[in-house]
């Protein structure tokens, strides 16, 4: 198991702010508040998201049932509230349930109210960055593994990134491994880009948190008044872009080092790519995986995946 230290976060925040452009990773985004503040954008009417995924899980349970079978360990990356997954063990009866979640606090939790709505259920939290090498818990070892990576999570990666993250969970996974996985699906920039800028600002919010997080974690000082969120469509890399963009001139120190940004300058702090079905079936066969079935929402708006571990052998 790895858990995120300060000395993570410092040196994450030191290193992407010294380099153009600036940038910090966005699994940072993610301490308690921002975990609750997440929570909250998934409710929200312009983000569609996590509606079209709960309605495909309703509506598909049964078969991805049969596609994964029973009995399994479910094993999810980035679990949050774990919100969505009593959707899957209604249909899937595991044999343990693995919620594995950068943010401790929250994580216990969401782990401890789900375990009191399933009292025979073994959850066995744990506090890692999934975008790491991880260890399962020994409780598991020999129980076939049911991965869930929901809510286009995947969209965080560059697509380099998300080949070696989905081959990293086939690893930890097992040979006999399924995969539950959700996928935003392209569309235009007039349904994505109020779906990241909501008329509540509580994704401006989000995005604001990491300062302030920086603030009290790593003894810095900004002014976080002075930065605006904005988060833009670039048609050209197909994602979604949020940063932190300066109003004016501004200086600060963050862990001592001394730090300048000029009127416009951005921190690049989220990417979320979104992919065609194809595309999506390209990422699973690169990472070892073999696509069993997807589904996408009357609108597609969004796509829900069952792959299978690919075998490893010889080709021509």
């Amino acid at each position: 198991m790895i858990v995120m230290t300060d000395a993570d976060f410092a040196h994450a925040v030191l290193t992407g702010l010294s380099q153009r452009p600036r940038v910090i990773p966005a699994r940072f985004l993610y301490d308690r508040r921002g975990s609750e503040l997440f929570e909250q954008i998934t409710r929200l009417p312009e983000y569609y998201l996590t509606r079209a995924e709960v309605a495909l899980l309703h509506a598909h349970g049964p078969e991805i049932a049969r596609l994964a079978g029973h009995g399994r360990a479910l094993v999810e990356f980035g679990s949050g509230s774990s919100a969505k997954t009593p959707l899957l063990l209604r249909h899937v009866d595991p044999a343990a349930y693995v919620p594995i979640d950068i943010s401790d606090e929250f994580l216990q939790a969401s782990a401890a109210a789900l375990a009191a709505m399933h009292p025979g259920l073994d959850v066995l939290p744990v506090a890692a960055d999934f975008t790491r090498p991880l260890t399962l818990p020994a409780a598991i070892a020999r129980t076939p593994k049911l991965g869930f990576f929901p809510g286009s999570t995947i969209g965080n990666m560059t697509p380099r990134a998300a080949v070696a993250l989905l081959s990293a969970f086939r690893d930890t996974l097992g040979v006999e491994a399924r995969l539950v996985i959700g996928f935003d699906v392209r569309k235009s920039r007039s349904v994505l880009e109020p779906a990241y800028n909501d008329a509540a600002g509580i994704t401006a919010a989000f995005n604001l948190n990491l300062l302030h997080r920086i603030n009290r974690e790593l003894g810095g000082d900004l002014p976080v008044e002075a930065f605006a969120h904005r988060a833009v469509w670039n048609e050209a890399l197909g994602r979604i872009e949020m940063h932190l963009v300066a109003r004016r001139n501004i200086a600060f120190r963050i862990a001592g080092r001394s730090f300048h940004m000029q009127t416009g300058e951005s921190i690049h702090t989220e990417n979320s790519y979104k992919y065609t079905l194809a595309e999506a079936r390209l990422l699973a066969r690169a990472a070892g995986w073999e696509p069993h079935a997807l589904w996408t929402d009357a609108h597609n708006l969004f796509s829900l995946h069952v792959w299978a571990a690919a075998p490893e052998r010889m080709e021509p």
